[in-house]
């Protein structure tokens, strides 16, 4: 069994829990306004097979290991590839390495069902709980992710991951209904505050795509803790939020 990729990192720090394999899977279908990969969204001819992971797993696991980390398939969206990422997870619970999954949320909740028994904890990237403001920001509804959100929380380990795009999706509006989908989740879901930044900008030139935020300024430190106090004052237990 192969799929599409777009790239690989052998030392990721970012992506779930310490040292871990990093697999960038190739294919989007949110195509979000502010992605800093946009490279990823289209399906090239590179494949890669689990063989082929699980191989170049082995060379480095005993970073992995010693720091407590695993591996994270990210994406693009990788659960437009469930069966390769259930048989890739399938085979790293076997062989005892922990695994993460990082996804937006905007597929069938049967494509989720399939990755759920092997999957260690789940990063979930949620764009914003606004209806109107999900739409701006990557021409979808939400109301297929916000189902999603609520059925992987209850099933296994979840951190979720909202990045703070000043004036965009940080209103008053938008964050209150934030907040009552947190309220949801069960209550030792991580909420990760993420700033928006412009570095992905120079890629969206490269492939000749116009960047619709132009306008928008990175994201502060000022911005985020804007967005922690509106939790404190919304009642969301703050230990669970950085």
């Amino acid at each position: 069994m192969k799929a599409y990729y777009h790239s690989i990192n052998t030392f990721g720090t970012v992506d779930g829990p310490c040292i871990r394999y990093l697999l960038f899977l190739a294919g989007c279908n949110l195509g979000c306004s502010f992605c800093h990969n946009p490279d990823t969204w289209v399906r090239t001819g590179k494949m890669i097979s689990i063989e082929e992971i699980i191989e170049e797993i082995k060379k480095y696991r005993v970073f992995y290991d010693k720091s407590g980390g695993g591996i994270t398939v990210s994406g693009g969206e990788p659960l437009l590839q469930a069966e390769f990422v259930s048989a890739l997870f399938a085979k790293c619970k076997e062989l005892g390495i922990h695994t993460a999954l990082d996804t937006g949320g905007f597929f069938a909740q049967a494509e989720l069902d399939k990755v759920l028994p092997y999957t260690g904890l789940i990063m979930f990237s949620l764009k914003s709980a606004d209806e109107d403001v999900h739409r701006q920001l990557t021409g979808k509804d939400n109301a297929l992710i916000l189902q999603n959100l609520l059925y992987a929380a209850s099933k296994t380990q979840l951190i979720l991951r909202y990045v703070i795009i000043p004036g965009v999706n940080d209103s008053e509006t938008a964050l209150s209904k934030l907040a009552e989908v947190i309220k949801k989740l069960p209550s030792n879901v991580k909420i990760d505050l993420l700033p928006y930044h412009t570095m992905g900008k120079t890629k969206w030139q490269a492939l000749q795509i116009p960047y619709k935020l132009n306008t928008v300024p990175d994201a502060s430190k000022a911005d985020i803790q804007k967005v922690k106090s509106f939790f404190t004052k919304a009642g969301i237990n703050n230990d669970y939020v950085s």
